[in-house]
């Protein structure tokens, strides 16, 4: 099948896992809220944190789906436009739902939103269609890994735009955590002499998709603040059906002037890409409520904690064996985050 080359059980065993953990999100996000209404600003540092380890979760997931999509029918772009076509759908069913039962009015929009989600929309495309092709040259973990480079360039970048600083700490967290990412994006076999690997292009190509993804990150932080309301959630879901939405219009309409081959092979690749935007959906809305509540440097560093589950999802999914590298990776990673959580 579209959804795993290997067998069908594969298939039923993603499609449950994703069923659960839809249930557990939700019931997790709606308990969260009640609370926060009712007690103190410290429940916000719970939501940001457990927000992020969801965002961590369904983000893996998605990107696994999407290199089985880019490995079996679908472009780069292809794969690109799947990833928000479908998820713009359930994105404004979910923001519409929100604004009806928990709101029942739409909150006032800065005009600062539209160019900090413009410049995070584009900037996320972008960085998506790096990552897709990242698949192509090396395995999916460490394709995730040098996308993770994100984490100290979305540092600097939220210091020069938002003017957000970080703590002493909090500096420390972030280079301990780029060092995991180092020991984790090493070569298996080096060729060319000890830090070969620096010149090759996929490091170049996982260096811009993480620059990009940080372009994203704090262009998107710029635009939640710019939604006029104390509710963190109304102004994710807000922030990211606009951003959505526009997205999947602007990519499918350059794709259909483009390849509009592509166009359909993203419908007939439905019954896998539906599975892939609520995926979607459910770690971009994570995210965007992450970064309503928090530094979003302090997110994306605990966001690393992605790497975990990507490593974890080639070794189920895509049979593809880890080294005694990457598992001291994860350890110094591990590390970074405890360290991190101090920090806040």
């Amino acid at each position: 099948t579209l959804f795993c080359e290997r067998s069908t059980s594969c298939m039923v065993l993603v499609l449950v896992l994703v069923l659960v953990l839809v249930l557990v999100l939700v019931l997790v996000l709606v308990l969260l809220l009640v609370k926060s209404k009712h007690q103190r600003k410290s429940n916000s540092m719970e939501l940001w944190i457990i927000a992020t380890l969801f965002a961590a979760f369904f983000q893996t997931m998605r990107f696994m789906l999407q290199k089985v999509l880019a490995s079996a029918t679908l472009s780069t772009a292809g794969a690109t436009f799947a990833r928000f076509a479908y998820a713009a759908p359930a994105v404004v069913l979910l923001a519409a739902s929100y604004v009806w039962f928990a709101t029942g009015s739409v909150p006032n929009i800065s005009v600062v939103f539209w160019p900090y989600a413009l410049w995070g929309g584009t900037s996320q495309i972008l960085a998506t269609a790096c990552v897709v092709k990242l698949f192509a040259s090396r395995n999916f973990a460490v394709g995730i890994t040098f996308k993770k480079t994100e984490v100290i360039q979305t540092a600097l970048v939220a210091f020069i735009v938002l003017g957000e600083s970080v703590s002493v700490v909090g500096w420390v967290a972030i280079f301990v955590g780029l060092l995991g990412v180092l020991l984790l994006s090493g070569p298996t076999a080096p060729q060319g002499g000890r830090w070969a690997f620096l010149g090759n292009h996929t490091v170049a190509l996982g260096l811009l998709s993480g620059l990009l993804f940080a372009f994203s990150a704090v262009g998107y932080r710029g635009a939640t603040l710019a939604i006029q309301t104390d509710d963190a959630v109304l102004r994710a879901v807000t922030a990211l059906a606009i951003v959505t939405v526009a997205q999947a219009l602007g990519m499918g309409l350059w794709l259909a002037l483009r390849d509009f081959a592509q166009v359909v092979l993203v419908w007939k690749a439905r019954a896998t890409a539906v599975w892939m935007g609520l995926a979607s959906m459910l770690g971009s809305l994570s995210w965007f409520i992450a970064f309503t509540l928090q530094n979003v440097a302090y997110v994306q560093a605990l966001g690393q904690v992605e790497l975990v589950f990507s490593i974890t999802a080639s070794m189920l999914f895509f049979k593809e064996s880890i080294t005694v590298r990457e598992l001291t990776g994860i350890v110094v990673l591990a590390g970074s985050i405890v360290l991190l959580l101090l920090a806040t």
